[in-house]
């Protein structure tokens, strides 16, 4: 029998439970490493999440979607409220996924793409349109093509689609933009060259795009490239640090946060800061376990990290969040 996202989750935060007890035994403070910044942890999410979306608003942390248990298609919506430390179930996606997208715009998070089976398999073309206040979910067009590990971004209130990998498991340089409004979407300038699982952020207006895959975990890359709306044109910015794909990314107090990841071997804990002004990366410190696949938002004075799995695909997927700080 099929079982349902509540009984996966029920059993999974049972197992989950004892392995964090477990290691926070065996490891009670966490260690900040070199670089910037200082770590803490938070209250776990209600159950292990790896390949999750998310996306701050109104002061809230919303964790969407992923997979667990050999579940892939997860349509799970949970609330974290920093000031309270405290989690609660949100209505439910209309359509499950993992390696989903989410970017908050307009008073909505809006949800794109995503892979209904296991290792890339089966990505679907749909789009929704979350409102926190009413709790509730509408159906919008979709996507030109069934894509996951897609990238979102919202400028002036639209929504850019930004490459992802396809039902033939090839990225591509496919970039949609949404107008919310109107319902429809419009072709812009595609990617220079394919790729899937970047970190990918607007800041001022344009478009940042880090990082990610050209095809297998070994083709990660370090590029990192600009587009700006205003003239539909790319153009090339400081590579990140190393290459690495499946990143979370979130802007914190000027700087573009690209954290985790994973290769061929392992997760990352590798935490480097794009400072937007100064067009330059700078060394924080890093999380305090490896993670790839993990959920992240910043809310005030913080950046939250939820979710993702400590090793590769989804090996240790985990229910830890970690809050990041900068003095």
């Amino acid at each position: 029998m099929r079982k349902t996202n509540a009984e996966l989750i029920a059993r999974s935060a049972v197992i989950a439970g004892a392995i964090v007890a477990g290691l926070w035994v065996a490891a009670p403070a966490l260690s900040q490493g070199t670089g910037q910044g200082a770590w803490t942890t938070r209250s776990p999410m209600p159950a292990p999440r790896n390949e999750v979306a998310a996306a701050a608003i109104g002061g809230k942390l919303y964790v969407l979607g992923g997979s667990i248990a050999g579940r892939p298609d997860l349509t799970t919506n949970d609330e974290y409220d920093p000031a309270t430390d405290r989690w609660r179930a949100r209505t439910d996606l209309p359509g499950g996924a993992s390696h989903m997208n989410a970017v908050a715009a307009n008073g909505k998070i809006y949800v794109a793409g995503g892979f209904r089976g296991a290792r890339h398999a089966d990505p679907v073309a749909s789009v929704y349109e979350y409102d926190p206040a009413a709790d509730a979910w509408r159906t919008l067009s979709p996507l030109s093509s069934p894509r996951g590990s897609i990238a979102l971004a919202a400028v002036d209130g639209k929504i850019h689609a930004i490459g992802g990998r396809g039902a033939d498991g090839k990225p591509v340089t496919t970039h949609q933009v949404l107008d919310p409004v109107a319902g429809k979407w419009s072709a812009a300038a595609p990617l220079t060259k394919a790729r899937d699982h970047t970190a990918t952020i607007a800041v001022d207006g344009r478009i940042h795009v880090i990082g990610g895959r050209f095809g297998e975990p070994s083709e990660a890359t370090d590029m990192h490239e600009i587009y700006d709306p205003a003239t539909d044109k790319w153009s090339s910015a400081p590579p990140l640090p190393a290459p690495r794909s499946s990143l979370a990314v979130a802007l914190y107090h000027g700087l573009i946060l690209v954290i985790g990841g994973e290769t061929t071997v392992d997760s990352i804990a590798d935490n480097d800061g794009f400072d937007v002004k100064q067009n330059r990366w700078v060394k924080l410190a890093p999380l305090p376990s490896p993670r790839h696949g993990i959920a992240v938002a910043a809310i005030a004075d913080a950046a939250y990290f939820a979710g993702g799995a400590r090793g590769v695909g989804a090996n240790g997927t985990s229910d830890q969040i970690f809050a990041f700080k900068l003095p």
